[in-house]
């Protein structure tokens, strides 16, 4: 007989982690080098090895159907030692003997592979263990025979041989399942074939695509059924669907589901990840066995769990929960333990592109093909934007000054010198600056340093304001380390008296295409899709997309006729006419509501422009029910909000610009009969927003309309589109400002738009 046909391919960590991991899961404060921290420990240990000592060495070894490939960190042929380092910050004596039995596993993995590559019979493993603040080296030897590893590595292959025959049999039928999928409706709506036909086409290509796609298409459905089929074909081994906030997660859940429904058996393993405060079952517990009782014996526990989970098909928040609470694991560990056997996970953008984003390191460690939809993606600039930028506030410094522990008080106050400083420099409120000063940044540097030294050794004692602090200068000190032009540093000053001042220090991530980019090109496909892609330049310039992107303009199911969009040009919402605003804008809303009564939308730019016009429209018509938007909203206020737009229902709803219901809301048929939107969406004018437009100005040439404009009509577009969500609606946009009739402005607006003029 032939040898068995290798068809299962594993990493040795993926390996260990599955067949090794035992007792508590322990996440007690362990001060964890940044990914570059760690590469440069690595980098010093091999530099102090001799001539001969080899970096980075790739093994591979098969075991039934099984092949399993890593790399070890190194192996020096004089000594006959192969090396597995491990960098850390703190006391050693405090690492779980968890973590110390999965190090060993690796190493002996690595050293059975190494064995069987070069024929040796006996091989010394050792443990580098590299202290980053101290550089010194802890090292553990062992020395094991070949057939001893060798039996090792047959042992933890044959533990894990069983769950990839399942997950064989697994992608085998979904993939045979997925080539076989019928969209799910009768017929595709207007534009909606073209999109799929895109999404398959640009994941079959591995190209990226930017999906201009109106409102009220079905985008969700129209990209995920064509990723689906794309599975098979190009060996794709999971779709990653983005979204920028959870109705997006909600659409993307009802749209798997529509598609497992159409298909009875469908074998497909939807997963829904979620942050952690939204599914922790102890918020008052810390992280670990001695506290929580579903850490305790969590690795004992995960195996039963993880098959329960791998038989359901939508694995939702709730099914989730459910089955970790069976089986007493924590949720959030849980559905991340399940992201590495789901086949679409439906998360946040930052699960992928975040600096220490899972779902990205997933796929870079298991060298996964994986394909990504980027759900509303004209949220990315901004959400990037936030993700690689980093703040600290000096009061916050001071309330962990007064209760630190003695060991780091000089630290706290060396930092508190260079911080106040800065003050003697800086006579204005706000300033900005070209780089973040070297000596402030040592000081940071230290002071995290002594801060983690200090956790480490303390974790049973936490304190929650340092450890707030701490992860807010870590932060901090990662983006010093990437500062650059895509950057702004600026420092915000606030007297407290004639000698007295406080600040927050800025590092606002200006182009965040530096970072989002490399994420594109790492994936084998990423289709972005949103209503609002326009101008093309602008996110090109700012996702750093792929010179070979492929942009598509969707058809609009919608007929022009369908809604009525008029210019409102005698009204002028700037800044110093909005007093004189409020009175024609009240009567226009109430002409309106009186010759179409229905539910209407109104948009302003600010909590206070809203106010006065509502309590105008109050006073001088009660008859008209109408509802606002109030700051700080939680989920069941803006359920609220939402509910009071009923099919039978008449009144004004009046929101903020860019809020909480200015996109990701479905109102169709009489719930929503038209919008007001009294405002431009541009930006405040204020300095942090002037000093990006510098920056826009001296990168791209234009930093008004990458300042204000652009992003501005993006949102009035967004908003006008919650009004038609069906191919039965019709409905009227009111666009309130004199700036909506001029050229540049109206060309920003969608094509299939027919605007009336000036009303």
């Amino acid at each position: 007989m032939g040898r068995p046909r290798v068809s299962y391919s594993v990493a040795v960590r993926a390996l260990c982690e599955f067949t090794a991991k035992a007792g508590d899961l322990d996440l007690r404060f362990t001060p964890s080098p940044t990914a570059l921290e760690g590469i440069a420990g690595h980098r010093t240990v091999a530099s102090r090895r001799n001539p001969a000592y080899q970096n980075e060495v790739a093994l591979e070894g098969e075991y039934q159907q099984l092949s399993v490939r890593g790399r070890a960190d190194g192996y020096d042929p004089d000594r006959n030692c192969l090396e597995e380092i491990k960098t850390y910050r703190g006391d050693l004596a405090h690492q779980p003997a968890n973590h110390r039995q999965l190090h060993w596993a690796q190493a002996k993995l690595y050293g059975a592979l190494m064995c069987q590559k070069l024929g040796l019979a006996r091989i010394n493993l050792a443990l580098v263990y590299f202290d980053i603040v101290s550089a010194q080296e802890t090292t553990l030897v062992e020395t094991w025979d070949a057939s001893a590893l060798e039996g090792f590595f047959r042992e933890q292959c044959a533990l894990f041989l069983q769950w990839a025959e399942q997950e064989m049999a697994h992608r085998s039928a979904r993939n045979q399942a997925a080539q076989g999928l019928r969209f799910p409706y009768p017929d595709f709506r207007t534009g909606q074939r073209h999109l799929a036909e895109s999404v398959f086409k640009a994941a079959s290509t591995g190209r990226c695509l930017m999906a201009q796609a109106p409102t009220g298409i079905g985008k969700t459905v129209g990209t995920l059924f064509p990723m689906l089929k794309a599975l098979a074909p190009q060996q794709v081994d999971k779709v990653l669907f983005l979204t920028a906030k959870t109705p997006g997660r909600k659409l993307a859940l009802d749209a798997a589901r529509v598609i497992v429904d159409s298909h009875a058996g469908l074998p497909l393993r939807v997963l829904e990840m979620v942050a952690r405060d939204k599914t922790c079952e102890y918020l008052d517990k810390a992280c670990h066995g001695e506290s929580c009782p579903l850490a305790k014996g969590f690795y004992d526990r995960l195996p039963a769990a993880r098959e329960a989970a791998s038989r359901v098909t939508l694995l939702d928040q709730a099914a989730l929960r459910a089955i970790a609470l069976a089986y007493q694991v924590c949720p959030y560990y849980l559905s991340q333990e399940m992201a590495r056997w789901a086949d679409v996970v439906v998360a946040d953008y930052n699960y992928y592109f975040d600096f220490s984003a899972l779902l990205f390191g997933l796929a870079q460690a298991n060298q996964w093909k994986v394909t990504v939809l980027v759900d509303e993606a004209h949220n990315l600039v901004e959400r990037g934007r936030q993700m690689y930028s980093a703040s600290l506030d000096q009061s916050s410094l001071n309330t962990v000054r007064k209760s630190a522990p003695e060991v780091l008080k000089n630290p706290l106050q060396r930092l508190n010198r260079h911080w106040n400083a800065l003050h003697k420099e800086q006579a204005s409120p706000y300033q900005a600056y070209l780089k973040v000063p070297e000596g402030l940044a040592h000081a940071l540097s230290t002071c995290t340093a002594a801060i983690g030294d200090y956790l480490n050794d303390h974790p049973q004692g936490l304190d929650g304001e340092l450890q707030r602090f701490y992860f807010d200068a870590l932060q901090f000190s990662r983006v010093v380390e990437l500062f650059d032009e895509q950057f702004l540093f600026d420092i915000s000053k606030r007297e407290l008296g004639a000698k007295r001042s406080l600040s927050q220090l800025c590092l606002r991530n200006a182009v965040p295409a530096g970072f989002i980019g490399p994420r594109l090109t790492a994936a084998r496909s990423v289709v972005m899709f949103s209503a609002t892609l326009s101008p093309r330049r602008y996110y090109a310039d700012l996702l750093g997309l792929p010179t070979n992107t492929v942009w598509i303009d969707v058809e609009s199911p919608f007929r022009a006729e369908q809604l009525a969009v008029r210019i409102v040009s005698q009204i002028s919402t700037r800044f110093v006419h909005r007093q004189a605003s409020l009175a024609p804008i009240v009567e226009l809303m109430a002409r309106q509501f009186s010759e179409r009564p229905g539910n209407y939308l109104a948009f302003f730019s600010s909590f206070d422009y809203l106010q006065h016009v509502a309590q105008l429209l109050a006073e001088r018509h009660p008859q008209i029910n109408l509802w606002s938007q109030s700051r700080g909203m939680d989920e069941t206020r803006r359920q609220a909000f939402l509910d009071q737009f009923t099919a039978t229902s008449q009144g004004i709803g009046f929101a903020v610009l860019g809020g909480a219901f200015g996109e990701g809301i479905d109102l169709p048929g009489s719930r929503l009969i038209g919008a007001f939107i009294a405002t431009l969406g541009l930006a405040q004018l204020n300095p942090v927003n002037e000093q990006l437009k510098q920056r826009m100005a001296a990168l791209f040439g234009d930093g008004y309309d990458y300042t204000y404009l652009f992003p501005g009509v993006q949102k009035v577009v967004q908003a006008a589109g919650r009004v038609i969500r069906t191919q039965h609606d019709s409905g009227v946009v009111m666009l309130i400002d004199d700036r909506f009739g001029e050229h540049k402005v109206q060309q920003l607006l969608p094509r299939w738009w027919a605007v009336e003029g000036r009303a």
